[in-house]
């Protein structure tokens, strides 16, 4: 009958329900919702999958459809760049990490990264630490210097006010001097649940999570806008951070929120308990 899977299974689904325009401008409304609280980042296949949450069902093209018909369009991306100093003689971990991303534990796994954000003519730089159980930024920083001080230490006094580790934590981060720095190296030593863990030279795939992160950033907010002081940047980092960790879905996490995995796994730990 040269009809497509989708086009069956919507009817199969509706064939019984009289067809409305009504409820084709319901439908356009609350997608032109769910794009607009996305701050505008979500394609089609995110605002199909936000539907589903909400049990209303249709195909994906159907809502990119409409999301045509609406002029809705995610934003364009941009070119990202890694940007890495591990031009240093401090001694470099090895890489217990070894990329095996996956963790169901929260305070297991950690990675960290630091990235370049333009203001004005000058840099800041933000540090962030993701907990890999629930991809969570649990720890961040926004500084003017690339210090110790005002980078990861900062990042990782934040991280630790907002999370507990367990006994066999992994820190991982790439060979940059502010992780190899003695104030750094130390600091995870004497904590004897801590092991820290570095990437392997010039190969950035062993951050790959941290790196995809920026990635994300960037693409997503950060090059929507251009910034003119240090408070404006802070405040719309944190904006967009306090959004991916409640709010956006993560195709790595089934199309849940960070905040709903940390809760799933609270909640396993509770019970065990």
């Amino acid at each position: 009958m040269k009809v497509s899977k989708n086009a069956y299974y919507h009817w199969l689904r509706t064939k019984d329900t009289p067809y409305s325009k009504t409820s084709k401008m319901l439908l356009k409304e609350r997608i032109k919702i769910i794009f607009n609280n996305s701050k505008q980042i979500y394609g089609s296949y995110r605002v199909q999958k936000q539907l589903e949450r909400e049990n209303i069902v249709y195909s994906r093209s159907y809502i990119a459809l409409l999301m045509k018909e609406m002029n809705l369009r995610s934003i364009l991306k941009k070119k990202f760049t890694v940007t890495t100093d591990s031009n240093h003689s401090f001694k470099i971990a090895e890489n217990k990490l070894n990329r095996d991303f996956s963790s169901v534990s929260l305070g297991q796994k950690l990675v960290s990264d630091i990235t370049y954000i333009r203001v004005n003519q000058q840099w800041n730089y933000l540090t962030t630490i993701m907990d890999l159980a629930d991809r969570k930024i649990i720890g961040w920083s926004l500084s003017e210097d690339m210090t110790t001080e005002n980078t990861v230490l900062k990042a990782w006094i934040c991280a630790r006010r907002n999370r507990a580790i367990n006994a066999k934590c992994i820190f991982h981060s790439d060979r940059g001097v502010q992780y190899a720095s003695n104030k750094i190296t130390s600091l995870f030593s004497f904590n004897r649940k801590i092991t820290q863990s570095m990437s392997r030279k010039g190969n950035c795939w062993d951050n790959a999570v941290a790196e995809s992160f920026f990635k994300t950033i960037k693409y997503e907010w950060i090059n929507r806008f251009k910034y003119t002081s240090y408070n404006q940047l802070y405040g719309s980092i944190k904006e967009y951070l306090n959004w991916y960790n409640t709010e956006r879905l993560h195709s790595s996490l089934g199309y849940c929120t960070p905040l709903e995995i940390e809760l799933k796994l609270k909640g396993i730990i509770n019970k065990a308990a």
